[in-house]
């Protein structure tokens, strides 16, 4: 379990992240909702351990998440930024190879299962015929499920995207949200996820955590969050929330 307890983070003065008391369990799949400047990146990026806090601590089953050698951080939490670093011409197999590196390292001896873990992780990611090609010249979807892959490769029990749909078309981040809720109920890794996307967010979702002036404003499940009074106090924009033909709420800006 991954828990922050009395986490406070500071800018110039001024506290930009202020969370008392927040527990992620595994075999979920959380997404992270609120306005931009609301603290999410800031705490996607204390979870990964990029930044530190200014005060309190993040516990990794209890002990202290900053005391992790990098080796047991990669073995636990997998990250995803919002902006993917350069492949440097790696190739989709290459690049899902990296994964296997926090268990073997550099000199280590592989193993049969490491190249059998590679082979699932691509394959879960439906880039079986993709193998050869280079990562940076691949289409935004295809770029984004090789990075995933790699993610899968680590076999974490926490997996952490940030904003992975922001660049895609509205059918590419469907497929990923689909991706990634059919992984984690085959896996049962924890999945904590920057989103935008209300509707894509309360579709997918076990639990919606969202933010407002760096604080916590709701924590349930999503369809708690799927009326009138509780976006619009979310956005500070008047929203409402229809019934879709299959059952389900939807928001749409009134």
């Amino acid at each position: 379990m991954l828990h922050l307890k009395d986490i406070r983070v500071e800018r110039q003065g001024r506290t930009i992240l202020a969370i008392d008391d927040l527990a992620l369990n595994e075999n979920e799949i959380t997404v992270i909702l609120g306005h931009n400047g609301s603290g999410k990146s800031t705490l996607m990026k204390l979870l990964a351990r990029q930044i530190g806090p200014d005060q309190g601590q993040i516990l990794f089953d209890g002990a202290p998440l900053q005391a992790m050698s990098q080796k047991k951080l990669a073995r636990n939490i997998a990250y995803l930024p919002q902006h993917l670093p350069v492949a440097d011409g790696l190739n989709v197999r290459e690049l899902v190879r990296l994964g296997r590196f926090p268990w073997r390292g550099l000199l280590g001896r592989w193993q049969s299962d490491d190249e059998h873990i590679i082979d699932q992780a691509i394959s879960d990611t439906d880039l079986d015929a993709y193998q050869g090609n280079t990562v940076d010249q691949m289409s935004g979807g295809e770029r984004q499920r090789a990075w995933i892959a790699m993610l899968l490769a680590q076999q974490t029990p926490y997996m952490l995207l940030d904003e992975p749909t922001s660049a895609l078309d509205l059918s590419h981040q469907y497929a990923l949200m689909s991706l990634l809720y059919r992984l984690n109920r085959a896996t049962g890794r924890g999945v904590v996820i920057i989103l935008h996307d209300i509707n894509l967010a309360a579709r997918f979702a076990d639990r919606i955590l969202a933010l407002k002036q760096g604080v916590v404003i709701f924590d349930d499940k999503p369809q708690a969050l799927m009326n009138s009074e509780s976006l619009t106090a979310l956005y500070d924009l008047p929203i409402q929330t229809l019934q879709h033909p299959q059952g389900h709420e939807v928001a749409i800006v009134a």
